[in-house]
């Protein structure tokens, strides 16, 4: 679209996002030569989405137990290492 001589704005109303978005990938294109996404930031999951749903039937039915705990619990149940867990205040 940008390749012939479209507006950004007018790219960006056609598929329905912020011309920021649009601004970027195409400074992103000119410098690169490529329009793939950039790899996602930030800590891999070790807990699955059955593991997230366990978690909270196990919260659910213990109400008194503090994240901490359940933290704690968890780990040594699913055998994770506990310092994969994020350490709270």
């Amino acid at each position: 679209m940008l390749q012939a001589r479209a507006r950004q704005s007018a790219a960006a109303r056609e598929l329905n996002v912020h011309r920021s978005v649009i601004h970027k990938l195409w400074n992103h294109y000119q410098r690169h030569q490529k329009a793939s996404r950039r790899r996602g930031s930030g800590c891999w999951r070790i807990t699955t989405s059955a593991d997230d749903r366990y978690l909270l039937q196990c919260a659910r039915r213990r109400r008194t137990l503090t994240a901490g705990v359940a933290a704690r619990w968890f780990c040594k149940k699913a055998h994770i290492p506990p310092n994969s867990v994020a350490q709270t205040a």
